[in-house]
C-alpha cells in the first residue's frame, strides 16, 4: 500500500503563485509515475500534470507554462508550483501515484483562487 499526503492548498488571488507536495509512503514496488488531477466546482476530475522516472513530464492544455511538476526520489516527494493562477484553476487537487499497476490517491487540497 501506498500513502500519499499532500499539502500546501489555500486561497491566492489572481495572477498568484501556489506550491504544493506530496509526500509518498516507502514501497517494495517502484513508484513509476506521480502527479496531479483537480475537480473544480461542477466539473469532473481532469489531469493536471504527471512526471515519470522523474524525468518525463506531461501537463494538461490549460496549465502549460504556468504550472511546474518535479520530484525528489530521495524524499519520495512530488511538487508542483502553480503561477499565473486565474480563477478557473479553483479545485480540489488531488495527488496521484502509479506503483505495480495499481493507481493511488491523495485526500485531496483545496485551491481557491480568487480576489
Amino acid at each position: 500500500q501506498v500513502q500519499l499526503v499532500e499539502s500546501g492548498g489555500g486561497l491566492v488571488q489572481p495572477g498568484g503563485s501556489l506550491g504544493l507536495s506530496c509526500a509518498a509512503s516507502e514501497s517494495r514496488f517502484r513508484i513509476v509515475t506521480m502527479g496531479w488531477y483537480r475537480q473544480g466546482p461542477g466539473k469532473t476530475r481532469e489531469l493536471v500534470a504527471i512526471i515519470t522516472d522523474n524525468i518525463s513530464t506531461k501537463y494538461a492544455d490549460s496549465v502549460k507554462g504556468r504550472f511546474t511538476i518535479s520530484g525528489d526520489n530521495a524524499k519520495n516527494t512530488v511538487y508542483l508550483q502553480m503561477r499565473r493562477l486565474k480563477p478557473e484553476d479553483t479545485a480540489v487537487y488531488y495527488c496521484y501515484g502509479l506503483a505495480a499497476g495499481r493507481n493511488y490517491w491523495g485526500q485531496g487540497t483545496q485551491v481557491t483562487v480568487s480576489s
